[in-house]
């Protein structure tokens, strides 16, 4: 196998891209809304314990993978599993790290072509003077919403998807040193500089100030105020560990890219640590220093948890910064949609990366021809999003791909590292070369306490309650009564559950649920091409050998 002239430039610039990688639009959109929902200082305690044990050991296993397999000349999941697996089966477990990047790549740029869409139009002065019901229209008629269409067809969307697409190819196209690392180190100090500015403004808002009805330390203290009766609730686990899983990037093959250019002694242990840290402190600090404290000091704590969710972001954000004057608000907006596009574009460079490596490692494309290849893989994946939002596909591409995926692959993974590989070596590969030392504890943290956690969350997610009433589910089943089974539950998606009409078509036009179930086949075959790539390339390989 011929290895890879490409290496990192920097130790900064490899921390920057791995924290970026980690610091998405997540922090500030998902992680907000998910404390919300569980009750603020409910969340926070089993969110810290979940990353302590689950999120933090999995960084070090997945650069411990990525950097073992690069010495075998692995660039991409399928060959780093296959270098600690040496079984056939566990290159197809690594097909995981390739599918997952792909698939939420595809519709998290959709996403991230928003956030630029959005600092144009704060730049450009849309928002200024507009009602919250005319900005929260704005959100709809941009994507082309509520149109009673069957196709959302927005051509500002698109053009801005396209603008995205391009950039990301075009940085990806330069090179790890030249391209990603210049975009890191560009990109997350803009970030940190946008969230302080935004997050300064917010804490500093007090009842009276700038309009403001209450003030923005309510909804700070609602975050910390720990509440210890949450440490027995299994709803709020599952939804802390869920969180760790989206916030870290941990599950999906990404990390073990960038780590796999390491070269042999290089540290992971303390880089691991500080990209995993670096990525807290920007989501709990910061992430949740700016929506949920604005928000409360104008609208209140209880429509927060009412209304709180990832639109918010885009419908009521613009309205909250006009109370702060014209020149102020157009500069919040650009500062907001600027953090977002830069947590973004650091994200899906990530995404990408592990797609090019395989195909210029395993069907020796150079990388320009990687790149573009990727462009066009993830325009045609990004188009059931765009034209198919309201239909379901894009909820589909996000449960399956960015949500199931994860736990799936994390799962297997540290299993194949602490028990097929060997937790002795597995220890030593992340203890070679560390600048810190680890506390002997977490070899077994990750041996033991880590896949029982992992098992925990699938099993929780697959068969999880209604409303995740655990205890009422456990009484229902001894009662003989059955199990509830939640409509948002792996079983219970699989099963259709809470679509009343399961019909195909409706006088000729096609139905939601048709638009639903051709996703996930479509999501299934891009699974089973990757599979096949897979397959060939190892083939070839055995043959030339």
């Amino acid at each position: 196998m011929i290895r890879t002239k490409e290496k990192w430039g920097s130790r900064a610039g490899l921390v920057l891209a791995m924290a970026g990688n980690a610091v998405g639009l997540g922090n500030f959109l998902r992680f907000p809304a998910q404390a919300v929902q569980n009750g603020g200082g409910a969340f926070i305690i089993p969110y810290l314990v979940s990353f302590v044990l689950m999120g933090i050991p999995l960084l070090w296993v997945e650069w411990a993978i990525g950097r073992h397999g690069g010495q075998f000349g692995y660039h991409s999941a399928p060959g780093m599993m296959h270098a600690i697996g040496r079984r056939a089966l566990w290159r197809f477990v690594g097909v995981f790290g390739i599918f997952t990047n792909l698939a939420v790549a595809a519709y998290y740029a959709y996403i991230e072509s928003w956030t630029l869409g959005y600092v144009w139009h704060s730049l450009s002065g849309v928002f200024m003077g507009k009602t919250a019901e005319q900005v929260s229209q704005f959100f709809s008629d941009y994507l082309n919403l509520g149109s009673g269409h069957f196709i959302n067809f927005s051509p500002m969307a698109l053009f801005f998807l396209i603008v995205t697409l391009a950039i990301n190819i075009w940085i990806l196209s330069r090179g790890l040193a030249k391209g990603v690392e210049i975009a890191s180190k560009i990109g997350m100090p803009l970030l940190l500089l946008f969230g302080f500015f935004l997050a300064i403004r917010a804490l500093t808002l007090d009842k009276g100030d700038a309009g403001a009805v209450n003030s923005a330390l309510e909804g700070l203290n609602f975050l910390w105020q720990p509440q210890f009766d949450s440490l027995t609730n299994p709803k709020v686990w599952l939804a802390a560990a869920g969180q760790i899983f989206f916030t870290l990037s941990v599950g999906m093959g990404s990390i073990h890219c960038y780590a796999a250019y390491l070269r042999e002694n290089d540290d992971i242990a303390l880089n691991a640590a500080s990209a995993g840290w670096m990525n807290e402190f920007v989501e709990v600090v910061l992430g949740g220093s700016i929506i949920i404290p604005i928000a409360v000091a104008y609208l209140g704590l209880d429509w927060i948890q009412a209304n709180v969710g990832f639109e918010m972001g885009f419908r009521t954000m613009p309205t909250l910064f006009q109370n702060w004057g014209p020149y102020l608000a157009a500069v919040a907006g650009v500062a907001w949609f600027g953090l977002l596009f830069f947590a973004g574009i650091t994200s899906s460079l990530a995404m990408g990366q592990p797609v090019m490596a395989f195909l210029q490692d395993e069907y020796k494309l150079s990388r320009k021809r990687s790149a573009l290849t990727l462009g066009g893989i993830l325009f045609l994946m990004a188009l059931p999003c765009v034209f198919l939002y309201e239909m379901g596909a894009f909820g589909e591409y996000d449960y399956w791909a960015g949500t199931f995926s994860l736990v799936a692959f994390a799962l297997l993974e540290i299993i194949a590292f602490a028990w097929v590989f060997g937790m002795e070596k597995g220890w030593a590969e992340i203890n070679r070369g560390a600048d810190i030392k680890i506390p002997i504890l977490f070899k077994y943290v990750i041996k033991y306490i880590t896949p029982l956690f992992l098992l925990a969350v699938f099993i929780g997610s697959m068969v999880k309650p209604s409303d995740g009433e655990w205890l009422a589910a456990l009484t229902s089943l001894f009662q003989g009564h059955g199990w509830p089974l939640a409509d948002d539950s792996v079983i219970g998606t699989i099963l259709n559950k809470g679509i009343a009409d399961r019909r195909w078509f409706i006088d000729g036009m096609p139905t939601k649920m048709f638009i639903i179930n051709m996703t996930r086949l479509l999501l299934l075959s891009v699974f089973a091409g990757i599979s096949l790539a897979v397959y060939r390339a190892w083939r070839r390989k055995e043959k030339q050998s």
